[in-house]
């Protein structure tokens, strides 16, 4: 019988869980309903983020991760026996390998924590995966060869750029600049210029439907309606893609230059290799319209947006064990 590893993108917005028998198998918020009356857990993951905005005042809605950091590991740890036993089935008393996908630069403490958490989960063994590492696996390039490859994946609470090269990490930063970002420049520009207060479920609606990095020849509008700032009433508004892209500018910028940065300091063979090879974009915010185009404008070199960005992480966390096996062989 194969060995059916389990590998977990924990996100700050939404967790995927990926198995190397069954594929994909689980994409959920990354959220949990707290009953303080109770003291117990209402509920985790799509049903607790169905239950936002609804819920009464004896309740919590608690995010576990922000901005790539585990803020609260009691939650996180039965966030993540939920999404385990949800992904193994009827297969949930066979312990898996897990292995978990962390941001780079993860302290010590942070790593034995989700560590003890993951085997309290179910595990068998525990692997922690960088998320670049886990992101060019995903991503289908071998990182068991040496070369040079630049991955930046952009998540919901950070983007994590490294230069990887024979199955390591050379050199890897990781800044709190990524898609969360990008919806709160949105709701405080909409909040400034048009006075109008909106969500930011509302806000990442525009970003996915007129959101872009690059100037375009054609504006795209959007139709956006909140609560105004003066009155307190409904209110709707058109906004436009080039509005969106000075809203963004900032953190767009800043993401930029974490990679301009990480390539800077990469050893010269490898900065070659890069150069032919591109930069491999990976994660829900590398799906911005334009952030591709901007960072090959900005920087000079080739950048590419993978096919399936928001899942690949976990197919390379998943995948990552035995990679490493055979690398032992």
């Amino acid at each position: 019988m194969p060995l059916n590893d389990i590998g977990i993108d924990l996100g700050t917005r939404n967790s995927v869980v990926y198995s190397t028998i069954k594929g994909l198998v689980l994409r959920e918020s990354s959220v949990v309903v707290y009953d303080k009356d109770t003291e117990k857990i209402r509920a985790i993951g799509d049903d607790a983020k169905q239950m936002t905005g609804h819920v009464n005042s004896n309740m919590e809605v608690i995010w576990p991760i922000r901005q790539g950091v585990i803020v609260d590991y009691i939650v996180m740890e039965k966030m993540l026996k939920y999404f385990v036993s949800k992904a193994m089935g009827r297969r949930a008393f066979l312990k898996p390998r897990i292995s978990i996908c962390v941001p780079s630069g993860i302290t010590e403490v942070e790593r034995k924590a989700i560590e003890e958490a993951t085997y309290q989960a179910g595990a068998r063994e525990v692997y922690l995966v960088e998320k670049p590492m886990a992101a060019a696996i995903g991503a289908g390039i071998d990182i068991t060869k040496p070369f040079g490859n630049l991955i930046a994946n952009i998540g919901a609470g950070t983007t994590d750029v490294a230069v990887l090269s024979i199955a390591g990490v050379v050199i890897s930063t990781s800044v709190k600049a990524a898609g969360d970002n990008f919806n709160h420049a949105i709701m405080t520009y909409v909040r400034e210029k048009h006075s109008l207060f909106i969500s930011e479920d509302i806000a990442e609606e525009i970003k996915i439907t007129v959101g872009t990095a690059m100037e375009e020849t054609e504006l795209r509008t959007m139709d956006v309606r909140g609560r105004n700032v003066n009155t307190g009433l409904p209110k709707t508004i058109v906004i436009t893609s080039e509005e969106i892209r000075v809203a963004l500018r900032e953190v767009v910028n800043q993401i930029v230059e974490a990679i301009h940065t990480v390539l800077e300091k990469t050893p010269p063979e490898l900065a070659a290799d890069i150069m032919d090879r591109g930069i491999v974009l990976t994660g829900g915010g590398a799906l911005l319209h334009g952030l591709d185009q901007l960072i090959e404008q900005r920087i000079g070199v080739h950048t590419i947006t993978v096919q399936d960005a928001m899942m690949v992480v976990a197919v390379g966390t998943g995948k990552y064990p035995g990679i490493m096996a055979k690398l032992d062989e």
